[in-house]
């Protein structure tokens, strides 16, 4: 694979923390570095770091993420960054050149440096009995399961918002909820994990599509939350868009009653649910890539 010509340019981030609970004075007006360098996206080791950084409060982290480094002299340019901005550096490199020069470069400059999948590797490669292929961002390879992610793209797309309702048994998953339950950012996070998800909205004196009510095969997942939460998103998203805010949309009663009639449909229907309420994108996501694994193992089971 041929290096990139792009030149090497850090992605910066800034990061600040919600407080300052617990910090010494002297850290906590301090700025810090985190460099982030990969031979690939970066979304990995990024990935990473964000874990570890949103557990120190009162920090502040400006993070430099050095993405498409494959070559010893855009590592040069890297470590030259790193001698300006001194800072920690985690890495995901599977060139055996390219780590040792990172390790290098920080050890003479006293800064920690840790390969975040090094460990990982190394357990692996010795349960297996084999040795890794050196293959920057295959990760990111143009595979079945790359073009099955796309597919899964157009379909979610084409399916929010109760659009094309007469093909949602080749769904994968029916996300069904009130207005701003998080149905669409949620489809669209599963369907870049290759699930095929579409969302349909529950309307107050409407009854949902037959098509919904006679699906079979997909996982139909009923979304709730906190009426007054839902009150207040409702309220911020009409301000974005400079419209009135006094309106049955927002109405508390309105919304109550919205809330308690979805949970009767649900329960009626024994379809799953899920409070978000108090739940990411992310982790709403996660529970239902669960569902559709519990799913598909009890038919295996059946079969």
């Amino acid at each position: 694979m041929n290096p990139p010509t792009v030149p090497v340019l850090p992605e910066t981030m800034q990061r600040f923390s919600r407080g300052s609970c617990g910090v010494k004075e002297s850290v906590a007006n301090r700025n810090f570095h985190v460099h982030l360098v990969s031979d690939s996206t970066g979304e990995t080791v990024s990935s990473v770091a964000r874990a570890c950084l949103v557990q120190y409060e009162g920090i502040f982290v400006q993070e430099h993420v050095w993405s498409l480094i494959r070559t010893p002299g855009q590592m040069e340019k890297v470590m030259q960054a790193v001698e300006k901005d001194r800072g920690p550096v985690l890495y995901t490199l599977v060139d055996p050149e390219l780590r040792d020069a990172v390790r290098d470069h920080c050890r003479r400059l006293q800064l920690p440096c840790v390969g975040v999948l090094d460990q990982a590797m190394s357990v692996l490669a010795v349960h297996f009995h084999s040795k890794s292929e050196q293959w920057p961002g295959r990760q990111h390879q143009l595979d079945d399961g790359y073009f099955d992610r796309i597919d899964a793209m157009h379909y979610t797309l084409a399916h929010d918002d109760g659009q094309s309702t007469h093909d949602l048994e080749d769904a994968d998953v029916i996300l069904v909820g009130p207005s701003r339950t998080s149905k669409t950012p949620t489809c669209v996070y599963l369907a870049n994990r290759g699930v095929r998800a579409a969302n349909v909205p529950l309307v107050p004196q409407v009854a949902p599509p037959p098509e919904l009510e006679a699906a079979k095969r997909p996982l139909v997942v009923g979304l709730i939350t906190d009426p007054e939460r839902l009150v207040q998103i409702r309220v911020n998203r009409l301000r974005l868009l400079q419209q009135d805010t006094e309106s049955e949309y927002t109405d508390m009663e309105q919304v109550q009653s919205e809330i308690q009639d979805a949970r009767r449909l649900y329960a009626r229907r024994k379809w799953a649910t899920i409070d978000v309420t108090r739940r990411s994108i992310e982790e709403t996501a996660a529970a239902i890539m669960q569902m559709l694994a519990t799913r598909r193992e009890q038919k295996l089971q059946v079969t």
